[in-house]
């Protein structure tokens, strides 16, 4: 291949790696909102989304809007403003701040994770003062903003569980919100109910619009920003920030198992309690103002058309611990959908590799670092015997290479005649014809382990704020530069002991070079942990690439098939 081609690669990929690190961003702001009222869009410049959508949901879109291009009108005059007061439910896991003020919910402190950026302290999940979660509501064309009305709260127990109630008059009638905190989950129940207004009625929950970031790279914390929803039918999308330019509004509609505003490692989310009948009906997406050119606010609104019996929910604001989200069912631990159109491959694969590590933690008790190194040999191990039959297969080839290419020239004129002269030479070599393709494999079977572990890095809260050896955290990228370069000098190491004693090849060679640079710059933006584990794989099949090179250097002379069928001593 021409050495021009892998220059070319090399500095294009130097110029995407190292250009962003000279010429850094300028500061971007964390707390910039995008007001509820500025964000509709007319229902005609709206991009809808086609497929997982009926009447009832079309209906509800078509009034949604028209209610939402009118404004926050109250049906009757605002209650007399009195002050905001913060109400709280405690469990084991977490503190959750409510406001009187529309009842929303304002923020959540979870002891149980320490803030890695941005401060000091435990986790808050906040949005610089703006509420997580807020109502209003859509009844007979009118747009009522809960979030600006006084509601009264009572606090109470429901069968031993914490239970807040805010009520407030609306119209004729009234409005109530109640919370109910699990025992020990980052899950609380809620009900809505409305009376006296016109129908038909919606509930407009607005989700996040942002967070504060939590995170030692407050950067790649935020290009995680994003929306997800799950349909019983369709499986889980997510809607980045970044997706709708400003001012665009996306709908999707439902009904949806779950809708979720989420940042790297957190999120805030409503769950149907029962899926066949969602009040999740749908959910509107658009897109704020960007800040050097990086998407940090957006907003979603989630419709829900109110019956007779109100609107009932589940709240989940917490952190994405991968076991817990699985235990909650609904396929929740897909709030984060990820591998774009080999999602239906990675996905299930990623699940796999999380269970292992899980286990293992549990088993051994060893900090992650260790699991890591201990799983990086584990899979060399297992994949020892396929990997020394591939190895052999491919010392066979090179001996029977010369007669492959003798028979090949004699019937150069002649396909078919070549394919059964070349499957002759095979045949009496004992060699499957299939050996040239399966001699790859050793390089390509530990990739899909590569890949679900650079996924698993991605979005699994478990490695975050893990120390080891000289990594602050392995879920985040050395920030010394070593294990990047160490990966590429056990990649080089492993091909130029995989060279010894083969005949000369100047395309492998040229690739034992370019491999390892390849990897040495991507691995600059790789988790710690993923670079840790894939050097410490390298490092365990280097015995096993020693004594195949021995083998194939102290190997006797073969016989093997010419074109005119006589045999001969390769030497």
């Amino acid at each position: 291949m021409d050495k021009r081609f892998f220059l070319a690669l090399l500095l294009t990929m130097g110029v995407i790696v190292i250009t962003p690190r000279i010429f850094p961003g300028a500061a971007r702001p964390v707390n910039s909102s995008v007001p509820a009222a500025t964000t509709s869009v007319p229902a005609a410049t709206a991009t809808t989304s086609t497929g997982a959508t009926g009447t009832g949901a079309s209906t509800i879109g078509a009034a949604a809007a028209a209610g939402a291009a009118q404004g926050a009108v109250p049906v009757a005059p605002p209650t007399p403003a009195v002050e905001a007061r913060t109400v709280r439910l405690t469990n084991a896991l977490a503190t959750y701040d409510f406001s009187t003020r529309g009842g929303t919910l304002l923020g959540a402190d979870l002891p149980r994770y320490k803030r890695l950026g941005g401060g000091t302290g435990l986790v808050r999940l906040s949005d610089g003062g703006q509420p997580l979660l807020r109502y209003r509501l859509i009844a007979g064309g009118d747009t009522i903003a809960l979030d600006r009305m006084d509601f009264a709260v009572v606090e109470d127990e429901s069968n031993g569980r914490k239970r807040l109630t805010f009520t407030a008059p609306v119209g004729t009638g009234s409005a109530s919100i109640t919370y109910t905190l699990a025992d020990s989950n980052y899950l609380a129940d809620v009900d809505v109910q409305v009376t006296g207004v016109s129908a038909p009625a919606f509930l407009l929950t607005d989700l996040p619009q942002g967070f504060d970031t939590q995170e030692r790279d407050s950067t790649d914390d935020r290009r995680h920003l994003a929306y997800a929803m799950r349909t019983p039918a369709g499986g889980a999308e997510r809607v980045d920030f970044r997706k709708p330019d400003p001012g665009e509004r996306l709908l999707r509609a439902g009904p949806f198992t779950w809708t979720v505003a989420k940042s790297k490692y957190f999120l805030v989310g409503l769950l149907a309690r029962d899926s066949v009948a969602s009040p999740l009906a749908e959910l509107q997406v658009t897109g704020a103002v960007r800040v050097n050119k990086l998407a940090t606010r957006a907003q979603a609104t989630v419709i829900s058309p109110i019956g007779p019996a109100g609107v009932a929910l589940e709240l989940y604001a917490g952190p994405q611990e991968w076991e817990r989200l699985v235990a909650l069912g609904r396929e929740f631990e897909h709030t984060n959908p990820y591998g774009g159109w080999i999602s239906g491959v990675v996905q299930p694969f990623a699940a796999i590799v999380m269970r292992v590590l899980l286990w293992m933690k549990r088993t051994l008790g060893l900090e992650y670092g260790w699991i890591l190194v201990i799983f990086g040999v584990s899979i060399r191990l297992l994949m020892w015997p396929l990997n020394s039959k591939m190895m052999r297969s491919q010392m066979t080839m090179q001996r029977v290479a010369p007669a492959v290419t003798a028979a090949q020239n004699k019937h150069k004129g002649d396909p078919e005649k070549q394919r059964e002269a070349v499957m002759k030479v095979y045949a009496d070599a004992g060699i499957s014809p299939f050996a040239p393709l399966a001699g790859c494999l050793p390089m390509l079977l530990p990739m899909p382990i590569l890949f679900a572990l650079f996924f698993v890095f991605q979005n699994t809260i478990e490695f975050r704020g893990v120390p080891f050896l000289w990594f602050p955290d392995i879920s985040v990228a050395d920030p010394l530069y070593i294990a990047p370069f160490i990966t590429g000098g056990s990649m080089f190491l492993l091909s130029w002991i995989g060279m010894r004693n083969s005949p000369p090849n100047p395309q492998t060679k040229m690739m034992s070079y370019m491999m390892p640079v390849m990897m040495t710059v991507f691995g600059i933006n790789f988790a710690s942990g993923l670079n840790l584990y894939w050097f410490v794989q390298n490092f365990a099949a280097l015995p096993q690439q020693w004594l195949i090179s021995n083998e194939r250097g102290k190997a006797q002379p073969a016989a093997v098939v010419v074109a005119d069928g006589s045999e001969r001593k390769r030497r």
